[in-house]
């Protein structure tokens, strides 16, 4: 018998063992200043591309004043206790009010946080009788959503209709044995890639097949449709998503998420939802910040048009340079490079040493081996200038992968790693 502990202290893991190097510079870095498309990182002015804040809200003087003013009025307690026994209040109604309407559902529920608020949706929508079948590339946070399931669960290829077609029908056949029900879960948008979930294909399935459908729309809300209402209302479907989930942490640059459903669900839910049911209520600072953002949102439409034309600019610019981006059809703007990891550092460092651009890396295990995924988010706070400086970095960069000079700065790296 071993020491629970001797596992982790002899494997850290594919990310961990990378910390000696990397923590504090690649992972968990410290960017200063208020949060904009220029900030600090070690003292020097950068060109930010890792902020989730689409639509600039999170330094404007408006919302900065609700947000004082609320701190000032009710301090960062108030209120006390879990909504359901002593932590509602009208504001937090008065929200979930606001946000049904918004996305056009009949009812909503606050959550403290995403990732804890949508694995616990998971958990609460389905029994051990049901199914669930959700695309392969979803979120960790729906991937530990469905590790809760204590029922059967498939997944389909990302974004393959036919893929969910063939599992559906397993699904109902299971279904039909245990008398349960079935759950499709997709995302209105994929973080990593950018790609809109085929929702529209996804509905036209309901004729054919009798399931619920959930979807994430963390990065399409306030991003996506005319009014900024997210993927299902750019995809003409949003009738048809039977429980809508998107949090406040991108386009309303805050804490907290919401469910959106009929009202049925949503009292069901209230009822039901465990990370809700027992944890304190959302503070009302978080809760007075969203009503004005989400009023900002609604009555501001030129914030999404300037984020569009700064989204339309990059990903032309950099395919006009003959980057690969994907299918993106959102706003994040991933970059995929050929390298290895220790190259891909070597790469990051110059990017932001030598051309004053910070952006996120992601490398394996979240993509393949031999893969450098540039992550770009670009905001309604950029500028065309940020726009050029960064095409033009990101050439000079690329050249610098392919005729092997990281490869040889990053040799004593990967020596030293054993790879």
């Amino acid at each position: 018998m071993r020491d629970l502990f001797d596992r982790i202290i002899e494997n850290k893991g594919p990310l961990g063992r990378w910390a000696s190097q990397a923590e504090g510079y690649f992972v968990f870095p410290k960017l200063e200043g208020p949060i904009s498309n220029r900030m600090k990182f070690q003292g020097k002015e950068v060109i930010t591309w890792s902020i989730n804040d689409y639509l600039g809200l999170a330094n404007l003087p408006e919302i900065k004043k609700v947000d004082g003013e609320a701190a000032l009025e009710y301090g960062a307690a108030y209120p006390m206790g879990a909504r359901m026994m002593s932590g509602q209040t009208v504001y937090h109604e008065q929200l979930e009010k606001e946000l049904a309407s918004f996305v056009s559902k009949e009812a909503s529920y606050l959550l403290n946080f995403g990732y804890q608020g949508i694995m616990s949706a998971v958990d609460a929508l389905v029994s051990k009788d049901d199914i669930i079948v959700y695309d392969v590339d979803s979120h960790a946070c729906i991937i530990d959503g469905v590790r809760l399931h204590m029922g059967k669960r498939f997944t389909f290829k990302h974004n393959d209709i036919e893929s969910l077609e063939k599992n559906l029908e397993r699904a109902t056949k299971m279904a039909e044995q245990t008398g349960g029900g079935i759950l499709v879960i997709s995302e209105g948008v994929f973080g990593m890639r950018g790609e809109q979930g085929k929702l529209k294909e996804i509905v036209a399935l309901k004729k054919k097949f009798k399931f619920r459908l959930l979807v994430d729309d963390a990065h399409g809300f306030g991003t996506l449709g005319k009014t900024g209402a997210g993927a299902g209302e750019e995809q003409g479907i949003q009738d048809d998503i039977d429980v809508y989930f998107a949090t406040f942490a991108k386009s309303l640059a805050g804490i907290g998420a919401f469910l959106a459903a009929d009202q049925e669900i949503i009292d069901y839910l209230k009822y039901n939802l465990r990370s809700q049911m027992f944890a304190k209520s959302l503070p009302m600072i978080y809760v007075k910040g969203a009503l004005k953002r989400l009023d900002m949102l609604r009555s501001m439409p030129e914030l999404k048009a300037k984020l569009w034309e700064n989204v339309n600019a990059l990903q032309e610019g950099l395919k006009e340079r003959g980057f690969d981006i994907g299918t993106t059809s959102s706003c994040v703007t991933p970059v995929y490079l050929n390298g290895s990891i220790p190259e891909a550092m070597a790469l990051v460092k110059d990017l932001r040493e030598n051309y004053g651009i910070f952006c996120s890396i992601v490398v394996y295990p979240v993509i393949p081996k031999g893969l450098i995924l540039l992550r770009m988010i670009p905001t309604a706070t950029h500028t065309m200038e940020d726009i050029s400086i960064t095409l033009d970095a990101f050439s000079a960069i690329r050249d610098r992968l392919e005729n092997g000079t990281y490869k040889r700065l990053s040799a004593a790296v990967a020596a030293a790693m054993g790879e």
